[in-house]
């Protein structure tokens, strides 16, 4: 099997790749299911499975979590004693926020300027497709050489940690020798790229209330306490006059040594307006990739279209906070929470709710199957060289699979580069990154079998 025929392959399944992924994208596949239905998820499960089963997997079956929601696993088997390598992707996308504001809806591809447009085109619905070439291209050439167990996920993007628990319920179920966990991405477009850290995740929905009910603000507005007014001091103070976040008790001055992400190429891909400072202190790569940053993902209050002048009893919010490696995520849950109780002013009451935590993961990038990848990565980026990243996310699974099988070597790659704009308004995937990390990912399993 040389590297061009499956090149080659891989080159010649790319409409059909587009195709699936319309396909796929279709299912507004939400794991909100206050917002979206559950039928959407299921249905988009149920596409995964029929995928699976035509390729020769064996025992697919969709799991039911316990956080309610499903995930799809299949096994393909390879030739006797061939080391296993699990193949992760999750089919759960983000809510697509205004629809309107999308240029093309949000869950039909659509292609324009050389990229294809959707809600989770690349994370993570292009990761599930980028599998399936790698597969297709090495069947069609030889052969698959490994063992492969395939697990998509179905709620990843809510944190709820359905999966992770029951990894943990049923540990021989995604035992492996090699992870590949396709829900990264490469630093820009043609740099192939693998994710050696990840920050952890903390969400806490916090809610002051001061007042019995609303009151006029003209009649009691100056000596009344405001329930708003108050959230807005707590939230406040979650970070310093330059933005760095300020958690009591959390470090945060921790440095990154690897890739370095040029200032102004962040502000770009960023899209950060004119003359706006960027936040924080030290290098950019310090600050998104080695230090916690808190984000207000929401709040509960009057909109102000149809405000009425009044003192407010109750406001509420949603805090993120992404936690470095280094940094044990539940320790830095009771900090948050902590911070949050004693900035609270007037002795307003306060309730802290936990949403969602997840742990930060650092990968062994010295073990033999990153050498593997080396290789892969430089026959399918013909003069560039693999490069280290850390990533600013989290993949709250990779730290029960590392913790579940620590001889597992686990590797991240995939589809969401800068301009892929994940999570934001016109996601989009690059086709050329597909077909290129497909690619990849076919070699790597030469390249790891063979070893």
């Amino acid at each position: 099997m040389s590297s061009k025929s499956v090149a080659e392959t891989v080159a010649s399944l790319m409409p059909r790749a587009q195709a699936e992924l319309a396909e796929l994208v279709a299912f507004r596949s939400v794991a909100d299911f206050g917002q979206f239905p559950r039928a959407e998820s299921e249905a988009a499960a149920r596409w995964i499975t029929d995928a699976l089963a035509a390729e020769g997997f064996q025992d697919v079956a969709v799991l039911d979590t316990p956080d309610g929601t499903q995930s799809v696993y299949g096994y393909l088997p390879g030739p006797a004693g061939a080391r296993t390598v699990l193949l992760y992707a999750h089919y759960d996308v983000q809510p697509p926020l205004d629809e309107a504001a999308w240029t093309s809806p949000p869950f039909e591809l659509t292609e324009r300027d050389g990229r294809w447009y959707a809600r989770g085109a690349a994370d993570c619905k292009g990761g599930v497709i980028m599998h399936l070439l790698a597969l297709r291209a090495l069947k069609a050439n030889g052969g698959v050489p490994v063992h492969v167990k395939f697990i998509a996920e179905g709620s990843e993007e809510q944190g709820t940690g359905g999966l992770e628990r029951y990894a943990e319920a049923h540990p021989e179920l995604l035992a492996a020798d090699t992870i590949v966990i396709g829900d990264a991405g490469n630093f820009r477009v043609g740099l192939p790229t693998v994710t050696a850290t990840l920050r952890g995740m903390t969400m806490l929905r916090v809610g002051v209330s001061t007042l019995e009910g609303n009151l006029h603000s003209g009649q009691f507005g100056g000596a009344a306490p405001d329930a708003l007014a108050a959230l807005i001091r707590v939230l406040d103070s979650l970070r310093d006059k330059d933005g760095s976040t300020t958690v009591d008790g959390l470090t945060s001055d921790a440095h990154w040594d690897g890739l370095q992400y040029d200032e102004e190429q962040f502000r770009s891909d960023a899209r950060v307006l004119d003359g706006v400072d960027l936040i924080g202190s030290g290098t950019v790569a310090d600050r998104i990739w080695a230090r916690p940053a808190v984000t207000v993902l929401g709040i509960d209050c009057p909109p102000v279209v149809g405000a009425t002048p009044s003192v407010q009893a109750h406001a509420r919010a949603l805090v993120s906070l992404r936690v470095p490696p280094g940094t044990d995520a539940a320790e830095a849950t009771k900090l948050l929470r902590a911070h949050l109780e004693a900035h609270t002013p007037w002795n307003a009451r306060v309730e802290v709710e936990q949403v969602g935590q997840g742990q930060p993961f650092s990968a062994d990038t010295t073990s033999p199957a990153y050498a593997a990848m080396a290789d892969a990565m430089a026959v399918a980026y013909p003069g560039e060289e693999m490069q280290y990243a850390g990533q600013g996310g989290s993949i709250p699974l990779c730290n029960t699979l590392a913790a579940l099988y620590p001889r597992a070597e686990i590797l991240l790659i995939g589809l969401s580069e800068p301009e892929a704009q994940i999570h934001a308004v016109d996601e989009s995937v690059s086709p050329e990154e597909l077909e290129r990390l497909s690619v990849t990912e076919a070699l790597f399993l030469r390249n790891y079998a063979a070893n």
